[in-house]
């Protein structure tokens, strides 16, 4: 047997081998090949970095993510696609560092002067005139290359197909075939003419396979052909691996060829990846016992909550989980649970926790850190908090603080277009100096980079980002692949964002990333959507038809996964925790002649009369409105009968008013607690459509407008929903008062025309049907949940009435053509265009994408409505300057000091879309805000000593009971 190489003594022979090899090369390709740059001078710390080395470098990194980073179901998957166990690493690192193999073209060895006139010295020449003149990016003469090499090494054409859009789209956008073809006038002078460029750019791509241990460019060729979402997920690992290597602080320049090996890079990757503190999650994880529930959530696992658990033990492979069960029922707990199982059953290696609004992620996160701690000792501070307001999250904030961050260099300097890699920040310490860490690595906190943190907490609003056709998407997909994705309350998303929803299962089942929903409930139609849109992206079978059942109860799990025949899955359902509340049925008629939303309209004297009867012996009471303009009315109306006992809670109250009500409704109605306030004997709380999901508070009535059948239950989620609470005799009872429409005799009713515009006038009459039908009668809650939400959004005939039938099929034609032209409106920014499910390569993606540059706001109105809002700053001004909303002095200028930013920015509210363009014209930050990393993105809106201002033909003016109050000028006649 032959004796074993040290360590030493095998770094020896490996860089022996690799200079070797490079001596088969004539001295002038040598030459070549030590001239040619990839990173200036300007950006390798003072030192050109050689190309080879920058490719290198690369590489090293990628292996640092293989080893340390990606989760054991994508180290499987890649194992397949390379031919064997073991052997993905390799292509894994091949396919991360060979992406700038373009800069071996004039086109870009041209762009430095040195650089330019090394490489010209060295034998390479070119028509200085063509290549300045015409633009060819070095991404594209990437992809151009190395399709023509891989073909010349004897590459089977489909495989070739799909390396080269990774090369050619790495700086975020992948172009189609056409796109490789330089501009006609300077055809082959871009990407380099004659034959020492043919053989240096050769060179670059064999001496880089050689010296990761590959035995020439033939023997790199994979076996089997990754998935699209599989390609899609590796081109976001070759960007995270390329913006790594591209830091000048850990990858200093090398320009002697002599001393660029594999070695030094991997010496390099080392030291970079130590001292940004990057990781993964919790790798390969153990089945959890049967007491992990218990230990997580301090209590065993209700009969819903084994019964999912049961569920996703019994999935022949990753897939999709629908949970369906009533607020209240533990879903969330559940779903982390089986987050657990599935992650070990099947290689994921952390999870992304999805919430309907930023106000949901907030308490979330925390609960999700806690159950981190209990799977692993400190992996609770790789939890990351994903959207535009976490910087007013405590627990983040202080987080951050801990690890000894400034909050401005994370919430701001990293997120700067113009810093190419986001690498701005404090964090160039030696690997021994940096702290323990309480919060994920910087890195993983610049923008488009959340989703790459091991765990994290965020709005769904990341899902469906995932799912669009802009710049780095495969960022966003690449930090989906490996881990758990949980979706809380999917019965909020409309049909303008389940286009995106369903994109993004599509790409996740493809990917087998395993993906639990939960929902109170789900019409019939949009659970079989959301199923066959995950089992059509592993491109299985329809799982549409009668092979997967209506769940007979509830709370119910239908659960789907891929086969090698088909599609698998089962159905289950179980018994609630609490049993059914009988819920009484009520109509408050508001006749027609009562349309007005203003304040003390007939209709909230209406109200306001049935309070007073309801709430003669004390209680409490629930009043929602579909609209802003109305909670306000009505608020009015009732403050003038109850006085102080009245609440306002909606979306236009400024960020701490709207903190402090939330705060306050919930230790008022929220569960009881030894330590908390009293339960008042008389509270009213008017609010919007805020109330109605994730908001847990306990009304002994409710009163609401009318709404889909869905949401009307989400509503009444709210009455008599905590035990042990003491009532007044008359409200022992659950009660439901719907109002904001009106029955008319022999013909449909009146609805108020602003919940129509909302949600239109099909479904309020279904749901308006159901409720007159049920009057007087009771809804038992959750029992009836699915039969009722099946009535309204199946196609049940004789639902409405006979004289309402002619206007409900007019309602439902123009709510058809609604729908179909909101889903249309969705189309243009998928991120697979119609009828390119089939496609095999990334080639041509981004075909008619977005550019780069959107800020959140159009984000959130690219995925949610279409519609933009603006938030802005809230300030007084007077004859002396600026003050805060709250009457703290700011200065002339507006100058704000450290102590007083909170709460400045604690004055921000989001106008009514119908402002927007009013406000990005004629608002801007304050002169004195344009160097502060917070306020110099926030709009002001300066308000007079009457708080009052004049915004896009508005009068807006700021209430402290009311909030943003909205009143357009008369128009003269």
């Amino acid at each position: 047997m032959a004796p074993t190489l040290s360590n030493h003594r095998r770094e020896e022979a490996a860089v022996g081998a690799e200079r070797g090899f490079l001596r088969t090369y004539e001295p002038e390709v040598r030459r070549q090949l030590g001239a040619l740059w990839g990173k200036s001078a300007s950006k390798g710390g003072g030192r050109s970095n050689l190309l080879l080395s920058h490719l290198l470098d690369t590489a090293a990194v990628a292996e640092c993510i293989w080893d340390f980073y990606l989760a054991p179901s994508v180290r499987r998957t890649l194992d397949v696609v390379a031919g064997g166990r073991g052997k993905g690493r390799a292509l894994f690192a091949w396919v991360c560092g060979v992406h700038d193999c373009g800069k071996a073209t004039p086109a870009f060895q041209r762009m430095d002067e040195p650089g330019a006139r090394a490489v010209q010295e060295a034998g390479l020449s070119w028509d200085r005139h063509l290549v300045e003149r015409y633009r060819w990016r070095h991404d594209k003469a990437g992809g151009k290359l190395i399709r023509g090499l891989l073909e010349g090494a004897g590459w089977r054409a489909e495989q070739c197909e799909w390396v080269w859009p990774i090369v050619a789209g790495h700086h975020g956008f992948f172009p189609s075939a056409g796109d490789l073809r330089e501009p006609r006038a300077a055809r082959g002078h871009l990407q380099g003419r004659g034959a020492s460029w043919a053989q240096v750019q050769r060179a670059v791509v064999e001496v880089f396979s050689e010296r990761l241990g590959f035995e020439g460019l033939a023997a790199v060729e994979p076996r089997e052909l990754p998935s699209r979402t599989a390609q899609l997920q590796l081109s976001g690992f070759v960007v995270m691996a390329d913006w790594i290597a591209s830091d000048e602080r850990f990858f200093t320049g090398i320009d002697d060829l002599a001393q660029v090996s594999i070695k030094v890079a991997r010496e390099r990757a080392a030291a970079a990846w130590s001292a940004l503190g990057l990781r993964g999650g919790w790798g390969d994880l153990d089945l959890p016992s049967p007491e992990a529930f218990r230990d997580r959530f301090g209590h065993g696992p209700r009969p819903s909550q084994l019964m999912v658990l049961d569920a996703v033990g019994r999935m022949g492979g990753p897939g999709l989980l629908v949970v369906e069960a009533p607020m209240g029922e533990g879903k969330t707990k559940a779903a982390l649970a089986a987050a657990e199982v599935l992650a070990a059953r099947f290689g994921a290696d952390g999870v992304y926790v999805g919430m309907p609004t930023q106000a949901t992620s907030d308490p979330m996160f925390g609960h999700v850190r806690k159950w981190a701690a209990g799977i692993g000792d400190g992996l609770e501070s790789q939890v990351a908090l994903l959207h535009g307001k976490r910087m007013f999250n405590r627990e983040w904030q202080e987080l951050l603080q801990e690890a000894g961050e400034s909050p401005d260099d994370v919430f701001c300097g990293i997120a700067e277009d113009e810093d190419e890699y986001g690498m701005s920040g404090p964090f160039g310490a030696d690997a021994q100096d940096v702290p323990e860490r309480r919060a994920p690595a910087e890195w993983f906190l610049g923008r488009k980079r959340g989703l790459l943190s091991p765990l994290a907490v965020g709005t769904i609003d990341q899902l469906l980002f995932a799912a669009t056709r802009t710049k780095h998407v495969m960022l966003r997909m690449a930090g989906l692949s490996g881990k758990v994705v949980i979706l809380d309350e999917v019965h909020a998303a409309d049909v303008y964002m389940s286009q995106f929803l369903k994109e993004g299962l599509r790409w996740l089942g493809q990917a087998g990333v395993p993906v639990v929903l939960l929902s109170a409930t789900l019409p019939p139609g949009q659970r079989r959507e959301l199923l066959e849109s995950y089992v059509g992206g592993e491109g299985k079978e329809s799982a549409s038809g009668p092979e997967i059942p209506e769940p007979d109860g509830y709370p119910s799990v239908t659960a789907v996964w891929g086969t090698e025949q088909g599609v698998g899955h089962l159905v289950e359902d179980t018994q609630p925790w609490r049993g059914d509340l009988s819920v009484g049925v009520e109509v408050l008629p508001e006749l027609a002649r009562q349309q007005t939303d203003e304040a003390g309209s007939p209709g909230d004297a209406t109200v306001a009369r049935l309070l007073e009867d309801r709430l003669a012996d004390g209680g409490c009471a629930l009043v929602i409105r579909n609209t802003v303009a109305r909670a306000q009315a009505t608020f009015q109306t009732l403050r003038a009968v109850f006085g102080e006992e009245v609440r306002l809670l909606h979306g236009r109250l400024h960020a701490e008013h709207r903190a402090e009500r939330t705060q306050e409704c919930l230790e008022l109605l929220g569960p009881p607690r030894e330590d908390g306030p009293s339960r008042p004997d008389r509270l009213i709380l008017v609010a919007t459509q805020l109330a109605e999901q994730s908001f847990d508070v306990d009304a002994d009535l409710l009163v609401t407008d009318l709404a889909p059948v869905d949401l009307l239950l989400q509503r009444i989620g709210r009455v008599h929903r905590h035990a042990g609470v003491v009532r007044p005799d008359r409200l022992r009872e659950p009660q439901v008062v719907v109002t904001g429409f009106a029955p008319v005799e022999g013909r449909a009713p009146w609805i108020l025309p602003a919940s129509e515009a909302i949600y239109g006038r099909y479904l309020l009459l279904r749901t308006a049907a159901l409720v007159l039908a049920s009057e007087g009668q009771h809804w038992q809650v959750p029992g009836v949940v699915p039969q009722l939400v099946a009535k309204v959004y199946g196609d049940a005939e004789h639902l409405v009435p006979e004289p309402w039938r002619e206007e409900e099929a007019q309602a439902r034609a123009a709510w058809q053509a609604e729908q179909a032209r909101r889903a249309r409106a969705a189309e243009p920014y998928l991120l697979a265009r119609r009828g390119e499910q089939g496609q095999t390569t990334l080639e041509g993606l981004h075909f008619g994408g977005m550019q780069n540059g959107l800020d959140e706001a159009a984000f959130q109105a690219m995925v949610r409505d279409g519609e933009k809002s603006t938030e802005v700053v809230l300030l007084s001004r007077d004859e002396r300057g600026y003050r805060s909303l709250g009457g703290r002095w700011l200065g002339v200028n507006g100058e704000v000091s450290t102590d007083l930013v909170e709460h400045v920015l604690g004055t921000t509210v989001r106008l009514p879309t119908a402002l927007t363009e009013a406000a990005e014209a004629e608002l801007r930050p304050l002169d004195a805000w344009q160097d502060h990393p917070w306020l110099r993105y926030s709009r002001a809106l300066v308000l007079d000593e009457r708080h009052s201002a004049q915004l896009g033909g508005c009068t807006v003016r700021y209430d402290k009971q009311l909030g943003l109050v909205v009143t357009r000028k008369p128009t003269r006649q």
